[in-house]
């Protein structure tokens, strides 16, 4: 039945992509306009090219629909009955109860940030100390830092982290001394010199954990009501106690929780939109600032979301009116850090230790755990000579 729902799942996904094309424009990379959608709003518009007319907001409410009956009915079901024969087996908790990390996000009034009117929560939890959850902020030079003594990366001081408004991302592909093999055939890495493409990001010195898993935690120490009852419902249902949360079993888990939540969400706010409509609000974006004109020769900024796979920075400065400087920190870069300066391992290799292993030659515990994570290198993939030089350059004017 499982593999059944799951085949069913990969059908379904082009319905739930529909929604990002509609309000996009195209999916998948859609056509996102700063602070809102390219789409005009035209309720008397013609047929489905319409623009957002009513023949594409129906069909938006009835995927929405779908959506929460799927995972209601079919996603979290089966999620429990198979994490019924795991619950024994909590391994893979990691940093997941000690550090974990979310920057927030879904602000229920449009344009106010705050933590108060996140509904996707906000925090720090340090050394599992759930009673105390930190504030976070991403302007601040002495909470976000990025250190490289074991990444294939090049600063001035190595022993020293920076800010991502003053990173510094330049290649440097070295290999230890007790490397086995060879830059284009490594069989065995040097643990004990630069053995990553990935930074070490830190938040005030500590490796933390990004992802849902990171959210629900932070969510359940805050006492969000929702958070907490979904939480509680599935401790009860498997019979399982707090700590069973700080798991791979848990991680799962609270991914399929947060699609339940997700849907939800998109319940919420298309119920909310569409009551703005039949109040005379058709506005799609905040134009406020659309003119350049406007904007300032010199300044700096940061972008922030909470993606599937957990907290997402991308911090930018402007001078001159051109982009001198742009760095991202993207989830896995948290979840798959390399040790830091100070030996502190990251997320994936935490939740790998004392892992017990069946069989070594097929080490499926060691997957189990890392697709918990559900990991993407995409951002850290370089291409460059045997030599380590760069093959190409693209500027922009």
């Amino acid at each position: 039945m499982a593999v059944t729902h799951y085949l069913e799942a990969l059908d379904f996904q082009k319905e739930i992509s529909k929604i990002r094309a509609i309000f996009g424009g195209k999916d998948p990379h859609p056509n996102w306009l700063v602070g809102g959608v390219p789409c005009a709003i035209n309720l008397d518009g013609i047929g489905s090219v319409g623009g957002l007319n009513m023949v594409n907001l129906n069909q938006v409410s009835a995927i929405i629909d779908q959506v929460c009956d799927f995972v209601n009915n079919v996603y979290v079901p089966d999620l429990l009955a198979i994490a019924g024969f795991y619950k024994g087996w909590t391994y893979g908790g990691g940093l997941s109860s000690m550090n974990v990390l979310a920057y927030g996000d879904i602000p229920d009034r449009a344009n106010d940030y705050s933590t108060e009117n996140l509904m996707m929560p906000r925090g720090a939890i340090i050394n599992g100390n759930l009673k105390e959850v930190h504030e976070v902020d991403l302007r601040d030079p002495e909470e976000i830092q990025e250190f490289v003594p074991h990444s294939w990366y090049k600063y001035p001081d190595e022993s020293k982290g920076l800010h991502p408004w003053d990173g510094i991302t330049e290649a440097n592909f070295q290999l230890g001394e007790n490397t086995k093999g060879t830059k284009t055939n490594i069989r065995e890495i040097d643990e004990s010199a630069k053995y990553s493409w990935i930074k070490a990001p830190r938040w005030r010195g500590h490796a933390m954990e990004v992802g849902p898993l990171s959210r629900y935690i932070i969510g359940y120490a805050k006492g969000d009501k929702e958070i907490t009852e979904q939480i509680n419902f599935v401790l009860k249902t498997l019979d399982v106690p707090i700590t069973a949360l700080f798991s791979t079993l848990g991680r799962t888990a609270a991914r399929g929780l947060e699609a339940q939540w997700a849907a939800d969400k998109m319940r919420y706010f298309m119920d909310k939109m569409m009551a703005n409509i039949k109040a005379g609000d058709s506005a799609t974006a905040n134009v406020d600032s659309w003119d350049p004109e406007t904007w300032p020769a010199e300044t700096k900024g940061v972008g922030f979301t909470e993606a599937p796979r957990g907290a997402l920075g991308h911090w930018i400065r402007i001078k001159d009116t051109r982009i001198a400087n742009y760095q991202c920190v993207v989830p896995t870069t948290w979840n798959g850090s390399p040790r830091d300066q100070q030996g502190n391992i990251g997320a994936f290799e935490a939740s790998l230790m004392n892992t017990k292993v069946e069989r070594p030659e097929e080490p499926v515990e060691i997957l189990r755990t890392l697709h918990s994570f559900d990991p993407c290198l995409a951002c850290s993939t370089h291409v460059m000579s045997e030599d380590g030089q760069e093959l190409a350059k693209v500027k922009v004017r």
